[in-house]
């Protein structure tokens, strides 16, 4: 990001966190909290066992699902679904994100529509894609600079309004959506009991995506939890942090493939929404990650507050996954050399994020765990090597 970009970055996240400083002091809002803790800590430790009554679950609900192991056997398992298509489109979805979607398909010559507005402004972007937040992506771009992207992407002049905009992109979204039958989205939690899946929007875009002919969902492993109840808690929570709003304006709960039986209770798949729903449950490291890493519930509170994000911005975070946190989910979906690159030392270890998080992750903690590692693995700043050096040979740092 340039310092014009984290300026209005800045700018955006003091009035996310002025939208949210009441709701969050809500008596209401901290019950909430402890309980998506306790839900969030508990599944997390028992996530095998989730994992294994989510499959019989999607078996009963009629749903297609797979677990990959990494994101090439994601990968793999989308392509062999839509190989055949020239365009599908999708919502926003960090997951997604983490395993390369976008870059793949495009190698493949498959169009990629991104349906949410910040998603599609950061695609026409000509340089850097990277997203500033996860439920805000274009949350660093100001007005005059979107009107730009915007005017450069449909080869006219715009005035900078954001009704306009909106408005523009939109159509252009909906025009590209007639010609799809593939959607693609992520998942913000799933109740394994009920073998559902838990979205939640506010532009209406996954309802959308969830009535093509296929739906694909792609989702972590970390991301389960017993049942709808909690799932909605866990959403609930994120959306208070995210957004500073009580409810997001749509939750969409995917249960199976739309079917009626209206016509002498024959079961006839496919009336208005999916004929097809397939579930891609990604481990992609997340078996061997350190357990406080996968209780994050995706808010962005955590960067909101971080000084070194507030400075550097997408520099510090690995693709999707923002600020320390981001870095620290990078060893593991990826290895020491990537969590050093992606800003592993960075971190002040100031403890914001974990006092802002609302399940109280502990990233400091993670990240000092991870130095070690990455030391043990050869990757360090040269200042340390440095410093170690004149120790040894003098006694002193410096």
């Amino acid at each position: 990001m340039n310092e014009s970009e984290l300026k209005t970055m800045r700018t955006s996240f003091e009035k996310m966190n002025e939208r949210r400083l009441e709701l969050i002091k809500n008596p209401r809002t901290k019950k909430l909290q402890e309980r998506v803790k306790k839900i969030r800590q508990e599944s997390v430790d028992n996530m095998e066992k989730l994992l294994e009554l989510s499959q019989k679950s999607f078996f009963e609900n009629d749903i297609d699902f797979f677990i990959a192991e990494d994101d090439n056997k994601a990968l793999k398992i989308i392509y062999d679904i839509i190989k055949d298509e020239k365009i599908v489109s999708k919502s926003k979805s960090n997951t997604v994100g983490e395993i390369g979607l976008s870059k793949f398909l495009k190698d493949k010559k498959i169009n990629l529509i991104e349906t949410d507005l910040g998603d599609r402004i950061v695609q026409l972007k000509p340089d850097d894609k990277r997203p500033a937040h996860p439920i805000g992506p274009a949350l660093h771009l100001d007005m005059e600079k979107i009107t730009e992207i915007i005017s450069e992407s449909v080869g006219k002049s715009l005035e900078p309004e954001p009704r306009i905009i909106m408005e523009l992109v939109r159509a252009n979204v909906l025009e590209e959506l007639a010609k799809c039958s593939v959607g693609i989205t992520g998942a913000n939690s799933v109740a394994a009991e009920d073998g559902s899946l838990i979205m939640a929007h506010n532009e209406g875009n996954i309802s959308l995506l969830t009535l093509m002919k296929t739906h694909i969902v792609v989702v972590g492993i970390d991301k389960l939890v017993p049942t709808i109840e909690d799932a909605i808690s866990v959403v609930k929570l994120e959306t208070v942090y995210a957004t500073g709003t009580n409810i997001p304006s749509y939750i969409n709960i995917i249960s199976a493939p739309s079917k009626t039986a209206d016509i002498e209770k024959r079961l006839l798949k496919g009336m208005y929404g999916a004929q097809k729903v397939v579930v891609i449950l990604l481990d992609n490291g997340r078996r061997k990650a350190i357990k406080e890493c996968l209780w994050c519930i995706g808010c962005g509170s955590c960067i909101v507050s971080c000084p070194v994000y507030n400075v550097v911005g997408h520099d510090f975070g690995y693709r999707g996954y923002l600020g320390g946190r981001g870095v620290a989910m990078s060893k593991f979906l990826q290895d020491e050399k990537t969590s050093f690159d992606s800003g592993l030392y960075m971190c002040t270890l100031c403890g914001l994020c974990t006092l802002e998080c609302p399940v109280s992750t502990p990233t400091p903690d993670i990240m000092e765990k991870i130095r070690i590692a990455s030391q043990k693995a050869g990757f360090y700043p040269e200042a340390h090597e440095k410093i170690k050096k004149n120790i040894k040979s003098s006694g002193k740092p410096f």
